[in-house]
């Protein structure tokens, strides 16, 4: 499915969210405060957003490792990098729930619009919290349930019924997005996803919702 939607995956998310999901990934690599030489991994990196957010955002020094478990996602962020002549990405094709790192091997761990699509959830974030060094930080950038009823209601029949229809008329893979919605629903809400992580072994675990809750920023620590 996200080989499917790859060509057409930037456009689409931009439309789909009214342009909303670039200022989540803003602030996501705000929240994530890299420092000097410190190296950053992508889990679920998609063509390349919020890791090239975290570039642009840090010191010239920093590195980041973007890990896919979509070959036609890993082909379009390594062509994305090869056109920003940028040497401080690596990309690689790899599973969130098997990650080929050894333990304490990134000061950052990152993920935008991933976690949700683990095939096992809790295996995958111990992973996470495994490669993560002592004092490491973990940012995650996640679809949530708005915990007000009536935004809840708007936002179903959003999701539901209207995202696949446009992403149709669009030219995109509607099969892809009528997918979105039911993940959405079947994932953990934000207190839910902050229990998962401390589950994983993450502490000072915190988040903050964004747009009345259609999202939100989870961080835990190392």
């Amino acid at each position: 499915m996200f080989d499917r939607v790859a060509p057409r995956y930037d456009a689409l998310n931009r439309i789909l969210s009214g342009g909303r999901d670039a200022g989540w990934r803003r602030r996501a690599a705000a929240l994530a405060r890299m420092g000097p030489r410190e190296i950053a991994l992508d889990v679920g990196v998609g063509t390349g957003d919020l890791a090239f957010g975290l570039l642009d955002a840090s010191d010239p020094s920093v590195r980041v490792v973007g890990v896919d478990i979509s070959p036609l996602m890993v082909d379009a962020v390594r062509q994305r990098a090869a056109a920003r002549l940028d040497p401080r990405f690596a990309p690689l094709l790899a599973t969130a729930t098997g990650l080929p790192f050894a333990d304490g091997s990134f000061d950052r761990v990152v993920a935008g619009f991933a976690v949700r699509n683990f095939g096992d959830l809790a295996l995958g974030l111990r992973e996470m919290r495994r490669v993560l060094r002592a004092g490491g930080r973990a940012v995650i950038l996640e679809l949530s349930t708005p915990p007000n009823p009536i935004v809840g209601v708007a936002y179903r029949l959003y999701f539901h019924r209207l995202s696949p229809l446009i992403a149709a008329m669009l030219g995109g893979d509607a099969s892809a997005y009528r997918y979105l919605p039911r993940s959405v629903a079947a994932f953990p809400d934000a207190n839910g996803l902050a229990a998962h992580m401390r589950d994983a072994g993450f502490a000072r675990v915190r988040y903050e919702r964004l747009n009345l809750g259609i999202a939100a920023i989870h961080v835990g620590e190392a």
